[in-house]
């Protein structure tokens, strides 16, 4: 199923392509201002999608890195924190990676970065190469488009149980571009406030989205105001999904036809994953002819969850107490720790960022497991 999709995937690109030569074409020059910086992917041409989640902007950017082998790249970057923080003259303390990106283009990698903390922080892009070279995405002038999402959530901070929050900020919560269309998680101001958007690139109206219901089995309950924390695209019986992992840990199915301006939809809970637990990053693979997911969590590790008979498997639709699991299977890959960050890298590799028992971030490329 995966690579028939990928396949499909590639030669709608290529229509695309055939219809407009570059998509980068639609793009104006201009200054980009970021407010916030979130969740990032990629789509054809090199071009780049940065999320603002306290603006509730996504910005499509000409990155102009169109050259270079990803078959052939590998990352074992040290102390990737400390290297920002030089870069950026600060400490490494006031330095945070919010996402990693790879330009399937080039091999390249780019990070969503804030330095410093609080609302003073500022958003940074950086790029760096299979060398080890880091370097800033100028902004200034650079050729691009954006999306501003018409119903985010008030930007306003607010204490709850003893702690501050804004939900603004979880407006984007991931992001990715998929045949012709850039695909947005995250909050919206709605009652069903976890909302799912479909955009059609280049970006001309933007909706209000869907929003989304699921059956959570660890709560016991039907659940509409928590956001998908990451999602992936996925082909099940020849029909185009989004797999979406919640916080704590439901995996959901959602089909992509089903996302209409200002529906509400209910997916389909086709795994328990384990509470106490936040899904960072998920990429779909294959392995010896069959399909998997790849899933980065907070703490319960990676996870190599299996596709087998995902498209016949019954919703989860009562409790699943204790801590338990329920529905697909998986496998904890053990030798894989402290991965905060997952994009795939080619089709054997995979890009992750490690937090070392130093402290330390390092950026590694690992085969697929």
């Amino acid at each position: 199923m995966l690579c028939q999709y990928m396949r499909a995937i590639a030669l709608g690109l290529l229509l695309v392509s055939a219809a407009q030569a570059d998509l980068t074409e639609g793009l104006k020059k201009g200054d980009v201002n970021l407010t916030s910086v979130g969740p990032l992917a990629f789509g054809p041409d090199g071009v780049l999608f940065v999320s603002d989640p306290l603006a509730a902007k996504v910005y499509a950017l000409d990155t102009g890195d169109r050259d270079g082998d990803p078959e052939k790249a590998s990352y074992d970057l040290k102390n990737l924190g400390g290297q920002i923080a030089a870069a950026l003259g600060t400490t490494p303390r006031e330095v945070r990676v919010v996402d990693v990106a790879v330009n399937p283009e080039s091999g390249n990698v780019y990070l969503s970065v804030t330095r410093g903390s609080g609302p003073a922080s500022a958003a940074v892009l950086l790029r760096v190469n299979p060398a080890g070279d880091l370097s800033l995405v100028e902004l200034s002038g650079i050729k691009h488009s954006q999306a501003l999402l018409p119903n985010a959530p008030e930007s306003r901070v607010v204490q709850r149980r003893g702690r501050k929050s804004n939900r603004r900020t979880q407006s984007i919560t991931d992001l990715a571009f998929v045949d012709g269309r850039v695909f947005v998680a995250g909050l919206s101001n709605e009652e069903f406030a976890s909302n799912l958007r479909s955009i059609p690139f280049p970006f001309k109206k933007v909706d209000k989205g869907t929003s989304v219901e699921i059956y959570h089995g660890a709560h016991g309950a039907f659940e509409t105001r928590s956001p998908v924390r990451t999602f992936a695209a996925y082909k099940i019986a020849g029909a185009p999904y989004l797999l979406a992992g919640y916080t704590c840990t439901p995996l959901v199915k959602f089909p992509i036809t089903a996302l209409k301006a200002g529906s509400k939809i209910k997916g389909t809970t086709i795994a328990e994953l384990g509470n106490r637990n936040r899904p960072l990053d998920m990429v779909v693979y294959q392995d010896k002819g069959k399909d998997y997911i790849l899933i980065a969590n907070s703490a319960r590790g990676i996870m190599k969850v299996t596709t087998d008979n995902i498209e016949k498997i019954a919703g989860i639709s009562k409790r699943v107490g204790g801590g338990g699991t329920a529905g697909l299977k998986y496998q904890t890959i053990e030798e894989l720790q402290g991965i905060t960050q997952l994009d795939r890298l080619n089709q054997r590799m995979a890009l992750v960022l490690v937090q070392a028992e130093n402290g330390q971030e390092n950026l590694r490329s690992i085969n697929l497991p």
